[in-house]
């Protein structure tokens, strides 16, 4: 079955654009002008990745980020006419998974779009390769064959990018990941100034959906300054 993408910009001629170039690499795209459309196709459709324009005249991307991660966990990339950090903390709390701030070349978001599919499709069946068996971690469980989580026994829902945070804190369990490591490890790129930020909002937002309490931490803790540590 070919990769499903859901391209959504009120710009006619970027999302035209966009959706040539993800059609011949072979994805199958799906354009929406509006986010009331896009609403409807983030319901009644399956999608394997979502770009969404920030800026749209009814429905925004924001709005449109978080019908998609009530239900799904597929990968995000935000379209942004400016180079906010107001922006891009925003997108990422709700659950986004990359930026891209216009005007941009179409060969750069294809670059993206395939690293974002590739953590999404193939870093779970790598994993599952080197070893198939559960991690758990005082009640909080990873099912690396089914790339899920589970905490006392209940089931939590992550997006790539929080799944494979979460993995590489409990596999590297009682050692204090530096957050340059974890960055370049999770997001595949060199750490940059603003690298720290973004770490930081994924691993607040993880710690809310495991029920972390970053004051009193039962699973993530912070070394100030270091980095991460699962004990």
């Amino acid at each position: 079955m070919n990769t499903r993408i859901l391209v959504v910009d009120d710009e006619k001629t970027i999302t035209d654009l966009v959706g040539i170039y993800l059609r011949n690499e072979g994805y199958e795209v799906t354009l929406a002008y509006n986010g009331a459309d896009a609403a409807r196709a983030i319901l009644s459709q399956e999608f394997d990745l979502a770009i969404l324009d920030i800026m749209l005249p009814d429905i925004d991307g924001y709005e449109l980020l978080r019908t998609i991660r009530a239900e799904h966990t597929y990968p995000v990339i935000m379209l942004t006419a400016r180079d906010s950090q107001t922006d891009k903390i925003e997108g990422l709390t709700l659950g986004a998974d990359d930026y891209v701030v216009k005007p941009f070349r179409p060969l750069e978001l294809v670059a993206r779009v395939k690293a974002q599919l590739r953590r999404y499709t193939s870093y779970g069946s790598r994993v599952q390769a080197e070893d198939s068996q559960l991690l758990s971690v005082n009640g909080l469980t990873i099912n690396r064959d089914a790339r899920s989580v589970t905490v006392d026994e209940k089931p939590v829902r992550t997006t790539p990018l929080e799944y494979s945070i979460l993995l590489y804190l409990v596999e590297h369990r009682g050692k204090v990941v530096p957050v340059e490591e974890l960055f370049r490890a999770v997001w595949g790129e060199e750490f940059m100034s603003t690298s720290n930020n973004t770490v930081m909002v994924h691993i607040r937002h993880l710690r809310e959906k495991i029920g972390d309490d970053a004051q009193n931490p039962r699973y993530i803790k912070n070394i100030w300054g270091v980095g991460y540590t699962i004990e």
